[in-house]
Parts: C-alpha cells; structure tokens; sequence
C-alpha cells in the first residue's frame, strides 16, 4: 500500500471542498436507498464527520497502533445507527465512485487497489471492534430525565439515569439523541462516574441546533433520550500521569474539566490544579455555586473566573496574558483546554510560546470534537499535520 498515494490522492480530494462528501453521500443513497433512513434528515454534520474521520485516519496510517483504537472507538460508536457489517463494501464504492469523479485519469488503477485496500483494513477494524462491543454493551442506553435546571436563557444543566450503568471516563465524550429522532450530538459528562449511574450533562442551545434547542428548551422531566457509548480519551487524566494540572475552560467547555476536578478529589487531591473559567459576562458563569463551593473545600484547587471581550478575542489582562504571565511556574504541568475554537487556539499558541511541549497540551478537535481536526486540513506531510490545531464544539 502506498501511504503517499493515499495522502496526496486525499489531498487533490479536500481540493473540492464541501463537494467532495455531498457526491460521496448522493451515490451512495442512490446505490443504496436503504441507508438513507439511518441518517438525519439534515446531512451536514454527518458529511463533516464522515470525512474528518477518513482524514484522520489518512494523516495518521503509518501509526497503526495509534489510529486502531480510534478505529475501534468509531466502530463501537456506529452501533447506535444500526450499520450491519455488509454495508460496508456499500461506503468502499461510494468513496472510490467519488475518487473517480473528482481525480479522473489521476484515479489509477494502481490507486484504486491502494484505497480498497485501505478501506478494507478500516472496515474490518472498525467491524471486528462492533462485534466485540455487542457481546457485552447494547448499542444505546435510555437515560430517564430526573432533573432539567435552565441556569441562563440559553444554558441547561440535565441529570439523566440510565436504565443500566454505562461506564466512562471522565473527559470522555457520549452522543446523545432525542428517542425519536435520529439526529446524535456529543457532550461530554460534567461529573465522575456516580454510586448511583446518573450523568450530568451542560448543554448550550445553538442556532439551528436541533438537538441542543430540544434539550435546553423542550426537555422535562420524565424524557428519555437515547445514550451511545462514551468515545475519545484525548481529555482523559492518565495522559497527564501523575502531574499537576492547569484546566481552561469556556463556556459549556467547562463540563468536561468538572468531570477531571471530581476525579481528582475522588483520587484523594494527591495534584495542585488550577482552574481558570472564561465567560464574557458574570451571568454567563452559569456553575459559580459549584465552583465557590469547591475552591472553599478543595486545598489542592485555585479557581480564577476570566471575563473575555465579546468578540471571542483575549485582549488585554485577558485569559492569554494572564496565562503567559503565570505559565512560568507550569513548567512541569500539564493543560487541558476545553471551549470554543478562538479562545482555544490563542491559548495554545500562548503556551507553546511560552516553552510547552505537545505532549503537555490536551484539547479536543476544533469544531469536530474527538473526531479530529477539521478534514479538510488533514492532508500533506507530517509537518504540516503537526500544526493542525485540534476543541470540541461546546
């Protein structure tokens, strides 16, 4: 198998842009009309991470013990869309019919080969991991609604118990869907695993969100919503070791580092963590009780609340300055970011600036969450690989 033929045949593909996954999805539902009920009505997000999935994938395929587990993760996660391991050939056309629309006399033969033997190896992975998963998990939880608190317009914090226990990590992420619906979006739970299974969740309403305006504003108690597998470590503590931790959060970002500070606690405190939230109001501090609560219990833990400007940007005596002048003494800490892309990515360029190495630096993908980085800048060498910037969306 040739990996630069992979990579630059991808490359020449993400040159069409939104094109590209738009004719991959229409052969595919003409070819195959019965697949077409497994998706939402709305495809856009489905496209994104169909693609940002194969990019990741492609960019990193000379790592195969690193891109198996992601493999696996995505495997075990499509079980909530019901695909049966015979469907896959089904995609493997779809995607080679799209190579040859778009690369014409560049789509070799030789080419051809490479990448059915590429999809090959990605659907077996992914195929051997679902089957692994089904002796032991079903493909979706029902969570029961026992508490739906609206903290600000357009911010909710749900409670949800599942039928059974469904175990995770803190930092993992799970998808999540109406029960009558086939629309997922993943949010990650803002709590440690709990004696009794409930998960808290903090969902902000986005526009033109399906999903999140149905759970901030026509959710009760007494719903029950459809639950997957949780997915992604790249915000899990064993990545840290045992060192000390800075957490930055925005926004509903802040969910998943609650999840960490529980953790840690749970641990017995044995790490200092500081905590800086952002927020572009007082009123958007949407868990300020928590967090006063927990600075006063918590000897191991500082917590600093950061105002941005509206802008998304970080001007002066903002979050960047206050973390460069600080970083001095991180040397040896280890970061976990988690929020909207802006204030992610100056974040980590003030840090990196400031001597951090990757491996200190944790985050999700921006704006495609523990799928990777955006497809479209997965393509080229490894070093143009190594910039790109990977939050996810909150």
């Amino acid at each position: 198998m040739n990996i630069d033929g992979l990579r630059r045949s991808w490359s020449l593909l993400v040159e069409q842009g939104d094109q590209a996954p738009l004719y991959f999805y229409s052969t595919l539902f003409a070819a195959s009309p019965e697949i077409r009920e497994m998706f939402p009505t709305n495809m856009a997000g489905q496209r994104e991470r169909l693609f940002t999935a194969l990019g990741h994938t492609v960019a990193n395929i000379d790592q195969l013990p690193r891109i198996t587990e992601y493999l696996r993760s995505l495997g075990r996660d499509h079980r909530k869309f019901a695909v049966r391991a015979d469907q896959y050939p089904l995609l493997g056309r779809a995607l080679a019919a799209t190579f040859q629309h778009f690369l014409g006399p560049e789509w070799t033969r030789e080419l051809a080969d490479d990448w059915s033997s590429a999809f090959a190896m990605i659907a077996q992975i992914m195929i051997d991991a679902a089957a692994e998963s089904e002796r032991t998990s079903p493909p979706w939880w029902v969570g029961e609604v026992v508490a739906h608190e609206r903290r600000t317009f357009d911010v909710a914090v749900l409670t949800l118990r599942p039928s059974y226990l469904l175990p995770f990590t803190p930092g993992q992420s799970i998808s999540l869907s109406p029960s009558a619906s086939r629309a997922w979006r993943y949010y990650s739970p803002a709590n440690a695993p709990r004696p009794d299974g409930t998960i808290e969740l903090h969902v902000r309403a986005t526009p033109g969100g399906l999903v999140s305006s149905r759970l901030v504003y026509g959710t009760t108690v007494g719903d029950q919503l459809h639950l997957a597998a949780p997915v992604g470590e790249r915000l899990a503590l064993t990545q840290a070791g045992d060192r000390d931790l800075v957490l930055v959060a925005g926004g509903t970002g802040w969910a998943p580092l609650k999840a960490l500070v529980e953790q840690v606690a749970a641990e017995g405190g044995q790490r200092q963590v500081s905590l800086y939230v952002t927020a572009r109001s007082r009123g958007d501090l949407y868990d300020s009780a928590y967090l006063t609560e927990a600075a006063t219990r918590h000897h191991w833990l500082t917590v600093r609340h950061l105002m941005e400007p509206r802008t998304g940007g970080n001007g002066p005596g903002g979050l960047v300055d206050t973390l460069a002048a600080a970083s001095g003494g991180w040397r040896d800490r280890h970061v976990y970011l988690c929020g909207g892309d802006s204030m992610v990515r100056a974040t980590l360029d003030s840090l990196r600036d400031a001597g951090f190495h990757e491996g200190q630096l944790h985050h999700e993908g921006l704006s495609t969450g523990w799928y990777g980085a955006d497809w479209r800048t997965q393509v080229g060498s490894s070093d143009q690989r190594s910039h790109a910037k990977v939050t996810h969306e909150r």
